[in-house]
């Protein structure tokens, strides 16, 4: 049982950085909540000289849940529009008027 909560814990946590590093904003907060959990269970369910791995998953996934909240909250999103490509297109439109006038 402790075995398949570590392996759990590991995975959840790997999938939770993924979700960190690739741009889906609040979505890791799932997994690393998971892994966790699980990395916690994996504590309680560890003998004394057992309880290395646990922790180490346990320390890593609360650093990668303090950097996701730390995205959350520093980092903004902002679309800004290009004003320059507006233009352009305001005069294509008015470009391809004048050619459909023309026939």
């Amino acid at each position: 049982m402790r075995k398949l909560v570590v392996i759990s814990a590991i995975t959840f946590s790997v999938l939770g950085i993924v979700f960190t590093i690739l741009p889906l904003g609040t979505l890791a907060f799932l997994p690393i909540g998971i892994a966790l959990i699980l990395s916690f269970l994996a504590i309680l369910k560890s003998k004394f000289n057992h309880k290395k791995l646990p922790k180490i998953i346990l320390f890593i996934s609360a650093l990668t849940l303090l950097v996701v909240i730390g995205k959350v909250i520093f980092v903004k999103d902002v679309v800004v529009s290009d004003k320059q490509f507006e233009q352009k297109k305001v005069e294509s439109k008015k470009e391809d008027i004048k050619d459909l006038e023309g026939l």
